[in-house]
């Protein structure tokens, strides 16, 4: 291998990940050194008593001491055999995380599961998360509502694609019939009628109506000349049908234009009536029940006719190809659609408290009709987390956060012992006196 030209820099040495449980670790050993060196001094201390001169003070300090290594090596013992074998012995009941591993994780799983997410819990949750909040500073903010669009939007070819046509077909033919003979169907009819009427398009239908009817008059005149004169033979006679039937179809039909023509103005007497029949009817179906369940029923069995039905499956055929056709374009309609839609959802949330509430309620509701089943999933899932997971690495995970406060068991194991062992012979002591030597 050729050295390295002396004018050319070193490559840059990559910084070598650092480990994120570095701390743990440090904490771990501190503690674990702190609670060895008291089991040590605790040994030290009760060798040390056999070198002082025989005494009392000197018994009390030599039971105490012997209570405290016991106690120290036997909590040592306690803590050391949850996650290995003492001095590598293999002793029973001992490294008991290692050997139970799988039943830990079905019991962790189902702890958490059941007492973790539990009806009252998640209640609280989202009781304080109000997701009706969120959502609705989520829709009111334009920048996040665009993509949400459009992924929507990019995502309808294959939500159309997974429905049958004949199956949203017959969910159309099902459905529609339903809500519009619904409660709530007069209602809608009422403020689609109120908004026709104060954006003056009912006069656009009117004129409409009039309009076609004049075409249908010109269109038919003879056949409606020839009509009235026969209807004018049936009841008065061949000889009057001969002599006045023309004559009187004709001045029928001339009526008729007349009528027609002197309705045609903006200001005329019957466009007048008819506003007055539109509001008339509106008032009916927002206050008459007995007329709103009417033309409930009368929307319900024209919506059911399969003349109607076949015309929605067309509808449906078109709407489907021309959402696809526009779904892919970020400046198409659908796209639009979809965020003036969202928009529209975050003014509702914003403007309607009700709305808010309803939707957590809702939500609410949705999630704890689903936690049975997600509880177990959970519980499933956590304990297949856990079987998967690397004996050893398990092990040292659990130790490293929960080892550092076993330490503290190991110390107030040695300190507890010393008092609990001094506590005893002095006690004892003062009963039975000195029983040895």
């Amino acid at each position: 291998m050729q050295d390295r030209p002396a004018h050319l820099p070193h490559p840059p040495r990559l910084p070598q990940a650092e480990d994120p449980e570095i701390a743990l670790r440090r904490g771990l050993r501190r503690h674990r050194a702190a609670a060895t060196g008291l089991l040590a001094g605790m040994g030290g201390l009760l060798l040390g008593s056999y070198a002082l001169p025989p005494s009392y003070a000197t018994d009390l300090l030599q039971a105490a001491a012997k209570a405290g290594v016991v106690g120290g090596i036997a909590d040592w013992f306690a803590v050391t055999a949850l996650f290995r074998h003492p001095l590598g012995l293999p002793i029973p009941h001992t490294a008991i995380i290692p050997m139970q591993k799988e039943r830990l994780g079905a019991g962790l799983g189902r702890f958490v599961a059941n007492h973790v997410f539990t009806e009252a819990e998640v209640a609280r949750v989202l009781a304080r998360l109000d997701l009706a909040s969120v959502l609705r500073d989520w829709f009111s903010d334009p920048d996040a509502v665009q993509p949400a669009a459009a992924a929507l939007s990019r995502a309808m070819p294959r939500i159309l694609a997974s429905l049958e046509d004949g199956r949203a077909r017959r969910l159309l033919g099902r459905l529609l019939p339903r809500i519009a003979g619904g409660p709530g169907a007069a209602r809608v009819l009422a403020r689609a009628l109120t908004a026709l009427i104060e954006g003056g398009r009912h006069q656009e239908v009117f004129d409409l109506a009039i309009g076609q009817l004049k075409t249908v008059l010109v269109a038919k005149e003879d056949q409606l000349q020839a009509a009235i004169a026969a209807r004018v033979r049936a009841e008065g006679g061949a000889l009057v049908g001969w002599i006045a039937g023309a004559g009187i179809a004709r001045r029928v039909l001339s009526a008729l234009n007349a009528e027609l023509d002197r309705v045609q103005p903006g200001d005329s007497d019957l466009r007048a009536a008819f506003e007055a029949w539109i509001r008339g009817e509106i008032a009916r179906l927002e206050t008459d029940p007995e007329r709103a369940a009417a033309v409930g029923r009368a929307l319900r069995d024209a919506l059911a006719h399969p003349a109607v039905a076949a015309w929605l499956g067309d509808i449906w055929g078109r709407l489907r190809a021309a959402l696809e056709a526009d779904a892919t374009n970020p400046e198409g309609r659908t796209v639009q659609a979809l965020a003036g839609a969202l928009g529209n959802l975050g003014t509702m949330l914003a403007e309607d408290p009700a709305a808010r509430e309803r939707l957590n309620r809702a939500a609410e509701r949705a999630l704890i009709a689903l936690l049975p089943r997600a509880r177990t999933q959970l519980s499933e899932f956590i304990a297949s987390v856990v079987r998967g997971w690397d004996t050893a690495t398990v092990t040292e995970r659990i130790e490293l956060r929960v080892g550092r406060d076993l330490q503290y068991v190991r110390m107030n194991g040695t300190l507890v012992g010393f008092l609990v062992g001094g506590t005893l012979f002095a006690l004892l002591t003062a009963l039975f006196g000195r029983v040895a030597v």
